[in-house]
């Protein structure tokens, strides 16, 4: 379907039209009209997927439309993390480059000046406020924050949010909100704890499921079995025989990631750190430095599993095998997006055998095991019992399909006026999610 042919604004049309959007991905295609019907919606859909265009473009179509005092804040839309929060503030920006929407991202881990701006930009009056659940609470608290006339209300990765503790915050903040509004929750799975979630405070919802269970076809994946005391040594093996280039590497712990990083940068290696102790500042500027190919190798925890959206990952490493089986698809979900070739590869230990068989009965399919080079010594283990079954998920939506996301650059133009207006590279870069 072309984006044309669904009720959108025009002005939202033509900055699609300049960002050469034309065709919508399937998550867009279902959740849009829906939507612009002003439907409760469950969209279950990881990124990559193209859901955060699924719901900005009907909820700005409405926004539009609607008829709100100025200094309502319309649109709510929260995030678990502030990597996240930026970058639906991107495309938003994107997509209302030719309307009159005013917007604010806010969430922590900045300084006083930070908050200070978000406090004048509530003041002022914003139509969306894009939010992480910590910081939303502390301007709700102090008061510069009102959401008793918030007519549209998002959850973007609500199993995250609930996941990192947020639940209380969420109840609370919803608390605030009014009992006659729109409400939106994205999820890339639907446990009960989601399903709970949503029956406590939508009303009726849509459930459109484009969850993509197993990673795209185009990810090769490997493994070695090695021991804990090897794995470094190996990643330093592999990077000797190849040039590391676009690579990301994830550990669970962001100590564990801050031991990699010192002792990469010890052998030359052109490398990078992304972990929760950093400082706003220096995480844009790794991020961006990264994107720009100015670093070959960062090193991170699962902070960049989700949310942030780089096309060009040739290879992630998985120094630790991730606790969660779905967080295994996430990490190397980083490679291979919008159609193109990856690799991965998990160093596996004796302790992480046991998540090796979850992550496997997910997939539903062994990965191939790789021989240890020369001078590695294979470690002891211990037999195991047979792990259950993963949660088996539609292979029509994961097997054999393209991930598309929202970059569509085919089929017809529409027609109509063109304001060729450019839009930012980073706000294009966005709408991926």
């Amino acid at each position: 379907m072309y984006f044309e042919e669904l009720p959108l604004s025009e002005d939202i049309l033509d900055a699609l039209y300049d960002m050469r959007f034309t065709t919508c991905s399937p998550v867009q295609e279902k959740c849009i009209p829906p939507l612009l019907e002003q439907r409760d919606l469950v969209g279950i859909a990881q990124t990559g997927t193209g859901k955060t265009a699924a719901y900005l473009l009907p909820l700005l179509t409405l926004l539009q439309q609607e008829e709100h005092p100025d200094d309502v804040v319309k649109c709510l839309i929260m995030a678990p993390t502030r990597e996240l929060a930026r970058q639906i503030d991107q495309a938003l920006q994107g997509f209302a480059y030719y309307m009159n929407i005013s917007n604010v991202a806010i969430y922590g881990g900045n300084d006083g000046i930070r908050y200070e701006q978000e406090r004048r930009s509530l003041q002022q009056g914003a139509d969306v406020v894009i939010a992480t659940p910590g910081r939303l609470i502390t301007h709700l608290q102090l008061g510069t924050l009102d959401l008793s006339r918030t007519t549209h209300f998002v959850l973007d990765e609500a199993d995250r949010m609930l996941d990192m503790g947020f639940a209380e915050d969420i109840m609370t903040i919803v608390e605030q909100l009014p009992k006659e509004r729109q409400t939106v929750l994205f999820s890339a799975t639907m446990p009960p704890k989601i399903r709970t979630l949503a029956k406590s405070i939508m009303n009726n919802p849509v459930e459109i499921n484009i969850a993509i269970s197993k990673p795209a076809d185009k990810i090769e994946q490997a493994i070695y079995i090695c021991r804990d005391v090897d794995k470094l040594r190996l990643v330093e093996h592999m990077f000797a025989e190849a040039t590391p280039e676009r690579v990301i590497m994830f550990s669970s712990s962001k100590q564990r990631v801050k031991e990699i990083y010192n002792t990469l940068l010890r052998k030359k290696f052109n490398v990078a750190a992304m972990h929760s102790d950093l400082e706003q500042a220096e995480r844009d500027k790794t991020m961006q430095q990264f994107k720009a190919r100015q670093i070959d190798v960062l090193v991170a925890t699962d902070i960049v599993a989700r949310g942030i959206d780089i096309d060009d990952i040739k290879l992630v490493v998985n120094i630790d095998t991730p606790h969660d089986a779905e967080d295994y698809i996430h990490r190397i979900g980083r490679a291979g997006r919008a159609g193109r070739e990856g690799r991965a590869v998990t160093l596996v230990s004796e302790k992480d055998l046991q998540r090796l068989q979850k992550i496997e009965a997910l997939l539903e399919q062994k990965i191939l095991q790789l021989d240890l080079p020369e001078g590695f010594e294979k470690p002891e283990l211990k037999p195991m019992k047979p792990a259950g079954r993963g949660r088996k998920q539609s292979a029509s939506n994961t097997r054999g399909g393209r991930n598309n996301g929202d970059k569509q650059k085919t089929g017809r133009h529409r027609g109509g006026k063109r304001r060729g207006g450019k839009q930012k590279e980073k706000q294009a870069e966005a709408v991926q999610n």
